[in-house]
C-alpha cells in the first residue's frame, strides 16, 4: 500500500505483531513460538523448503501485466479482514476478476480461514510484511529480512502451504536488499502504477475517477481490504470492474 503516514491502524498492526517482530538472532520469533507450541507442519512453512528448492525471479519492480497492453492487474493490500474480504471477494467473483492479495502477516496468522478462500478463488498471495512498517527501507537489513521471511512463513502457514508470489514493500519502501531477498525466495518484488487512494474514503465515484483517470499510465491498481471503513472500496470495484471491461481491458497479474 501507499506510505500513509500517522494511520491509526498501523499503530495497531504494529502492537498485534510485537509478538512475532522482536529480533532473533540466528532464528525468528514466529518459528520459535511455533516449535514451543509443538506446531509442526512441514508442507506450510517456509522454514522447510530448502532453498535449492525455491526458483528465484527478477530482482526488479513488477509493474507490467500478463494480459499486455491492455492488461489490468487489481492488487488488494493490508487484509485479510473479516468483515472486508469476504466482501471484496463476492465482488470479484461476481465480475469473474481475479487479483493478488498483499497480506500483512499477521492478518494471515489471525485468519487463515480467509487465506485460504482467496486461494480457492484462484487470487495470488504477495507477502507484505509482517507488521507493515512504512520505514522498512530506514532499518537494518536483518530487520528488513525478519518482516519479509517471518511473513512469507505466516502466509504460507496460514493458506495451507501455497506461497506469496510476490513481495509488496509497505508503502513502497523497498531497498536493493529487500528486493534481491523477496526476489532469491520466488517473490517479485511488486509496485504499484494507480494508487486509488481509497485509503482516504474520499467517495467510490472519486475512487473510480482516480483509477480511469491514472490507469494509462500503468496497469497496477492498488486497493485495500483492511485499515479501517472499505465500504467505498467495495461498492468502487462494483462499479468499476464492469466498466474497464467495457473499455476492452482485461484482468491479469502482475509479471513474474
Amino acid at each position: 500500500m501507499a506510505r500513509h503516514g500517522g494511520r491509526g491502524w498501523n499503530s495497531k498492526v504494529l502492537g498485534a505483531a510485537l509478538g512475532v517482530t522482536v529480533l532473533a538472532a540466528g532464528a525468528s520469533v514466529w518459528t520459535a513460538q511455533a516449535g514451543a507450541a509443538g506446531v509442526t507442519s512441514p508442507k506450510a512453512s517456509t522454514s522447510a523448503t530448502p532453498a535449492g528448492a525455491v526458483k528465484p525471479v527478477a530482482v526488479t519492480i513488477a509493474h507490467a501485466s500478463d494480459k499486455g497492453a491492455r492488461g489490468v492487474n487489481i492488487t488488494i493490500d493490508d487484509g485479510p479482514d473479516p468483515v472486508w474480504t469476504p466482501q471484496v471477494l463476492d465482488v470479484l467473483r461476481e465480475y469473474g476478476v481475479k487479483a493478488t492479495f498483499c497480506m500483512v502477516g499477521t492478518q494471515a496468522q489471525a485468519h487463515p480461514d480467509l487465506v485460504k478462500q482467496v486461494v480457492a478463488a484462484g487470487h495470488r498471495l504477495c507477502d507484505h510484511s509482517v507488521s507493515h512498517d512504512t520505514t522498512m527501507d530506514k532499518k537494518a537489513e536483518a530487520y528488513q529480512s525478519q518482516q519479509i521471511l517471518d511473513a512469507e512463513r505466516m502466509i504460507t502457514q496460514a493458506s495451507g502451504g501455497v506461497r506469496p508470489m510476490y513481495y509488496r514493500a509497505p508503502g513502497g519502501a523497498f531497498t536493493p536488499y529487500s528486493r534481491k531477498l523477496a526476489a532469491s525466495r520466488g517473490m517479485r518484488p511488486l509496485g504499484w502504477n494507480v494508487d486509488s487512494k481509497d485509503f482516504e474514503r474520499p467517495g467510490a465515484d472519486a475512487i473510480v475517477a482516480t483509477v480511469e483517470r491514472e490507469l494509462p499510465g500503468g496497469p497496477t491498481v492498488l486497493f485495500h481490504d483492511a485499515g479501517g471503513d472499505r465500504s467505498q472500496t467495495v461498492e468502487a470495484l462494483r462499479e468499476i470492474l464492469p466498466r474497464l471491461r467495457e473499455q476492452g481491458y482485461s484482468f491479469g497479474f502482475p509479471v513474474r
